[in-house]
């Protein structure tokens, strides 16, 4: 089968549309980069907030342990 000849103006579409493709894939490329470093910086951001919950909680306990021992004590004493 013989191969259609490409007039001018659909040689020159073709080319175009290249050009106007690969510019929008770099577009796109330097999105991804973006998003994805935004997307680094938040797990970061959720590791340490994770990190400052649990010792939150660790400190909660602890100063509840404390309370509760210093009222018994106090309980004890004014039972008497």
């Amino acid at each position: 089968m013989a191969r259609k000849k490409l007039n001018q103006v659909q040689m020159y579409a073709e080319q175009t549309t290249g050009v106007r493709l690969s510019s929008h894939e770099k577009l796109c490329a330097e999105r991804m980069k973006s998003l994805l470093k935004s997307i680094e910086r938040l797990e970061k951001k959720v590791e340490t907030l994770t990190d400052n919950v649990a010792k939150g909680k660790g400190i909660v306990s602890v100063l509840v342990f404390l309370g509760s021992a210093l009222a018994a004590a106090i309980g004890f004493f004014n039972y008497k």
